[in-house]
């Protein structure tokens, strides 16, 4: 475009962050406006990402390349793709909504929160544009400390303890990230991303060691693991599910547990896909288990937003699958449409299950403030005395179980469409947690929430109030169209999948 776009939609909330910090505490007002602006500002830039991408073309487009740190061969660099595109979308989608719900719900430290939520956003949004391994780490790096504040200050009663628990696991995968990235650079004498891809298998001599290798390889996987999160490094995210205000909540599950996902398709697999082959089956093993068990833990819950929070190891058990049966398919004679597909479901599933969890935990956070219970066991009846809640978590629930029409049935075919080809075993082990899925959906949510005799309680529950409605359409209507037509979303992916594929 000849504009650097990416650096503007990374770096404007920032900017408003900084507005939003010279204002008077006292000034209220000024800062949700101000903070919701921003964000809504962002979203235009987003879209035009979205619209301006070259599907024809593919590859990596909108590049801004800069020296930084010379003294280290540190480069400010930044492009998107197909892979990137659809995160920074989301991303800048989910934002707003979450400020406009947080300005009628946060009435405590509100300067803080806004500015915190807006530094996690250049966070998020830098990690999906960098293309250099220590400006990915530096941007990686700054949306932990806002999250670990979003928590500890405006979470439930164990705040602080989810806190320093999401802190602690993510800090410490980081740590091995930063010594892979300092190996990937001492092998290949680059921190490009393209660029270490593209040598690093090849380069000598370090390169040529498998045992070292691996250990970088397992460094690294355990980073983007834990932010995914996958089993067993799953455990710090129900209790920071639990504990976050309902906009942490939404952009904990719908954009930064991308970033695990991200990591694997944008540096792990490139850069090592011999090693990532080979570890395969151990990998999709993982991902199976996250896929059945989040489902079943699932089943045991009766606190409503730790059932969502589980729902979530289970759904992004779904993209390590399609990643790990993409990798297994490498180089195998007639796979790659099935490696495409795999990896197509992959990246789709991040996306869809961004827009459905982040509407699942809005309807969570309006019930909570409704009622200020999430025991399950405490509703029924809710259909009749709260029309258009039940109407949009029917709506939102069918699409995360996979119902056909719905956003998040297509992730879930391709995925297991792919993975059928390659490694049939672990496809038909991981569509049990599909059948799982159903069950809790439908017989604890469904049937506790809306069904049976409506307590006295509960009687004069206000329904959706304008702005929550306003907070919700934009996400039934994407789980809507896009389980109708998901062609233009698919499309979009499949020019990176195809070229990665290629490549590999």
């Amino acid at each position: 475009m000849g504009f650097p776009i990416l650096s503007l939609v990374t770096f404007l909330p920032l900017l408003g962050a900084l507005m939003v910090l010279m204002l008077p505490r006292e000034n209220t007002r000024a800062i949700k406006q101000i903070s919701v602006g921003t964000a809504v500002v962002t979203l235009g830039l987003g879209t035009i990402i979205w619209s301006a991408y070259d599907r024809a073309a593919g590859g990596l487009q909108f590049i801004e390349l800069a020296r930084w740190i010379p003294a280290i061969d540190v480069n400010y660099y930044m492009g998107a793709d197909g892979l990137s595109v659809p995160l920074i979308f989301l991303t800048t989608l989910l934002t707003p909504l979450a400020l406009l719900y947080s300005a009628f719900t946060i009435n405590t430290r509100v300067k803080e929160f806004f500015l915190l939520f807006l530094v996690l956003e250049t966070g998020m949004l830098g990690v999906f544009s960098a293309l250099d391994l220590v400006l990915f780490y530096v941007f990686w790096e700054l949306g932990l400390v806002p999250m670990y504040f979003l928590i500890g200050l405006w979470g439930g009663e164990r705040r602080e303890y989810a806190a320093i628990k999401f802190f602690i696991y993510t800090l410490a995968g980081s740590v091995f990230m930063l010594l892979g990235i300092l190996y990937l650079y001492f092998t290949t004498g680059s921190f490009g991303i393209p660029e270490v891809a593209a040598a690093f298998e090849t380069a000598r001599p370090f390169a040529q060691n498998m045992g070292i290798v691996s250990l970088v390889f397992w460094g690294i996987f355990v980073a983007f693991a834990i932010k995914l999160p996958l089993f067993p490094f799953h455990t710090w995210l129900p209790d920071a599910h639990t504990e976050a205000p309902t906009a942490g909540s939404v952009i904990l599950a719908g954009v930064l547990l991308k970033l695990g996902g991200y990591g694997f398709v944008r540096i792990l697999l490139p850069v090592f896909p011999s090693a990532f082959k080979y570890y395969s089956p151990l990998i999709a093993a993982l991902a199976v288990i996250s896929i059945v068990y989040g489902a079943l833990v699932c089943m045991a819950q009766w606190d409503l937003k730790r059932l969502i929070a589980y729902s979530s190891v289970s759904h992004m058990g779904f993209v390590m699958l399609g990643v790990a049966a993409g990798a297994a398919g490498l180089g195998v004679a007639g796979q790659e449409t099935s490696v495409s597909l795999a990896l197509n479901g992959a990246i789709l599933q991040m996306f869809n299950h961004g827009v459905i969890t982040g509407a699942l935990f809005l309807l969570v956070g309006v019930i909570y403030e409704r009622a200020h219970t999430r025991d399950l066991r405490a509703f029924g009846g809710l259909g009749t005395a709260m029309p258009y809640f039940f109407g949009f978590m029917l709506v939102a629930g069918f699409a995360s179980l996979g119902l056909p029409g719905l956003a998040g049935f297509w992730a879930e075919l391709f995925v297991f469409r792919g993975t059928l080809a390659i490694a049939p075993v672990f496809a038909i082990v991981g569509v049990l947690g599909l059948v799982f899925a159903a069950g809790y959906m439908l017989w604890k949510v469904m049937q506790n929430l809306f069904f049976g005799e409506l307590d006295d309680r509960w009687r004069n529950l206000p329904d959706l109030y304008s702005w929550e409605i306003v907070a919700l359409t934009p996400l039934l209507a994407f789980m809507v169209f896009f389980g109708v037509y998901p062609t233009p979303l698919v499309n979009l992916i499949n020019t990176a999948t195809t070229a990665l594929a290629g490549l590999l």
